[in-house]
């Protein structure tokens, strides 16, 4: 059974930096490449998925 991530993001870059939006309370800022395959990817971290939309994404990955 998948467990659901606890926040996803569309976003049109292919590479994201997270850092948990948290503030203080965050954690260290990950920079994070979507692969083309499966095009999202989710932070080691907090588990935030972040999810590519291809019709809008640069093309400077």
């Amino acid at each position: 059974m998948a467990t659901e991530a606890p926040e996803t993001q569309v976003v049109t870059s292919w590479k994201v930096a997270c850092d948990g939006g948290e503030g203080a309370l965050g954690h260290p800022r990950v920079w994070l490449t979507i692969p083309e395959d499966t095009g999202w990817v989710e932070c080691g971290y907090c588990d935030k998925r972040f999810v590519i939309d291809r019709d809008h994404a640069h093309s400077d990955h």
